[in-house]
């Protein structure tokens, strides 16, 4: 069985940019995940992150994956079946082999609820989306749809209007599930939105990008982009007895990534961040590096030195 000082579950942007601060701080890392890049890799076009300019989400993702493997980390891309904590060390298991860690890192992110309907996924990237803050400015002037009647549909319904020419929002009930009172009024009282209700999308229809939907009514209405906000799915069963997790699944952490198994860390999407941002997911990364760096160092006995330090001023 491999050794190493830290396994990273996932690798997006809390992934990799944990890899890339555990391998600086030449903490020998791994990082298993089934792909590269997470739901960032999906996206045509990131316009909101610093430093960036606007850049595709696969050449991000490969920036982070280059910088992280320069690092040191190794990739494998499997996907991790179990892990055990034992005799002080963490057993990670996968499909065709197990590893040893000193520290785990979980930031495998979260899967977006999908519609499961025709089209979805042909569309996926090309006028389907399913972050409107993410991918709002790229419809500018242009006429989208929103599937959704919770507060995050409310919340990107009212975002994507003051951006787009038109917003047709779809909710399958008759009623709002929202409960943001001031929002739904917004949406309701606004002129750009057009509230169907007991309305559904049974199909996503277009050659090379989003042209039209097909409605649960028969109805066809031509649109240049959809956005999917249903929620989210968290894949967290794997860990359930493991780490303590939320009413939504989402693991628990402190401010420093902490999760409630000594050893264990998580970053990005998956945890109660209330923020599911490309940037705040890297930030979480380092953050949850750092730390479990720190562990690492204390479970050999080394010194760790701080990340920075005061100096009293002469006097």
């Amino acid at each position: 069985m491999e050794k190493y000082d830290v396994i990273i579950v996932g690798a997006a942007c809390a992934g990799l940019s944990s890899a890339l601060y555990t391998g600086r701080r030449a903490m020998k890392t791994l990082v298993i995940s089934k792909d590269i890049g997470g739901q960032a890799s999906i996206t045509t076009e990131i316009e909101n992150y610093p430093g960036t300019g606007t850049i595709t989400g696969p050449g991000l993702m490969n920036k982070f994956k280059e910088q992280a493997e320069a690092a040191g980390a190794e990739i494998k891309l499997t996907a991790v079946t179990k892990i055990e904590k034992i005799n002080g060390t963490f057993k990670v298991t996968t499909a065709d082999a197990e590893y040893e860690a000193v520290a785990v890192i979980l930031a495998f992110g979260l899967s977006h609820r999908k519609l499961n309907v025709p089209g979805e996924d042909e569309l996926l990237g090309r006028g389907v989306a399913y972050c409107a803050t993410c991918d709002g400015p790229l419809f500018k002037n242009k006429v989208v749809g929103v599937v959704g009647g919770g507060n995050s549909a409310l919340d990107a319904t009212d975002y994507l209007a003051d951006l787009a020419s038109k917003v047709y929002m779809f909710v399958r009930k008759d009623s709002f599930r929202g409960d943001e009172t001031t929002l739904i009024k917004e949406v309701e009282e606004n002129d750009n939105i057009d509230i169907r209700f007991e309305t559904s999308v049974t199909e996503i229809i277009g050659e090379q990008r989003v042209e039209k939907v097909k409605l649960n009514t028969g109805e066809e209405i031509e649109l240049d982009g959809l956005f999917v906000e249903i929620g989210y799915v968290t894949q967290t069963e794997f860990v359930k007895d493991l780490v303590d997790l939320d009413e939504r699944g989402q693991i628990v952490v402190d401010a420093e990534q902490n999760t409630s198994t000594a050893g264990i860390f998580a970053a990005g999407d998956v945890t109660t961040s209330p923020f599911k941002q490309a940037v705040i997911s890297a930030g979480d990364g380092a953050k949850a590096a750092l730390s479990a760096t720190r562990y690492i160092k204390q479970m050999k006995g080394e010194e760790d030195k701080p990340d920075w330090t005061t100096r009293a001023k002469k006097k």
